[in-house]
């Protein structure tokens, strides 16, 4: 009988780790394809009293994340070179320039992933979700937020998200420099 209840438990693990692969891959390739959010004169959004990242969409992955309830999204972490080097030394606090964007899309369903696998299992990205998001490390500049400045684009414009609710939320990481996302190498 435990050997019956060992090949489901295997199966059972398998299709798992083939969903997580699937996901990532996919996250991978809608990231490496959409283009980044632009104003009709083709350039990018200001962040910040500047701009936004040029070239923030071609940034290595950092994590990806599945966030259920009324979020209900996949979520690609991006980062700049300062970020990566940072994440990869496991060095805290992250240094001033480190940059990491978050992405998102809706949770949706793949009917051609199911057939292919058999079985109702397999969600994808589906339509982006609430922009662009950046967290930027200038130590100076937000001291009054743990040195992180907020922002948020949608449709390739500035929102009015308010800083100190981005700050709120990450303040109970601030073991970690107020960063949630752990590295994925």
């Amino acid at each position: 009988m435990s050997e019956k209840i060992n090949y489901y438990r295997r199966r059972y693990m398998r299709r798992i780790a083939l969903l997580l692969v699937a996901i990532v891959m996919l996250t991978s390739v809608v990231v490496c394809i959409v283009p980044p959010f632009r104003h009709a004169d083709g350039q990018t959004a200001p962040v910040f009293g500047g701009k936004i990242p040029p070239g923030y969409r071609d940034w290595p992955l950092i994590s990806v994340a599945r966030e259920k309830g009324s979020l209900n999204d996949i979520r690609a972490k991006l980062g700049n070179d300062v970020a990566l080097e940072a994440y990869r030394q496991e060095k805290l606090p992250f240094p001033d320039g480190t940059i990491i964007a978050r992405l998102a899309w809706n949770y949706v369903p793949s009917e051609e992933n199911d057939k292919a696998f058999g079985d109702f299992q397999s969600f994808v990205a589906g339509s982006p979700k609430e922009g662009v998001q950046f967290m930027v490390k200038d130590s100076r500049k937000y001291a009054s937020t743990g040195g992180w400045g907020f922002a948020q684009f949608n449709d390739g414009k500035p929102t009015n998200v308010a800083v100190n609710s981005c700050f709120s939320c990450h303040a109970i990481v601030k073991d970690r420099d107020f960063v949630f996302t752990h590295y994925a190498p």
